[in-house]
């Protein structure tokens, strides 16, 4: 099987998962939302009770 050979693939995947760790994670970081959460009211809503019809 030619995957019994370490030296290609295993050079492959070292350089791509350091590559990808360099580019990936300050793009993640610098993410920003378009709109920050407004604080919601912390008073609970008035609920009326419910009148079976039966």
């Amino acid at each position: 099987m030619p995957q019994l050979n370490p030296a290609p693939w295993f050079a492959i995947l070292t350089f791509s998962w350091l590559i990808f760790l360099t580019v990936i994670p300050p793009k993640v970081v610098a993410h920003t939302f378009p709109n920050e959460p407004a604080p919601q009211n912390t008073e609970k809503p008035k609920t009326d009770p419910w009148t079976w019809p039966w």
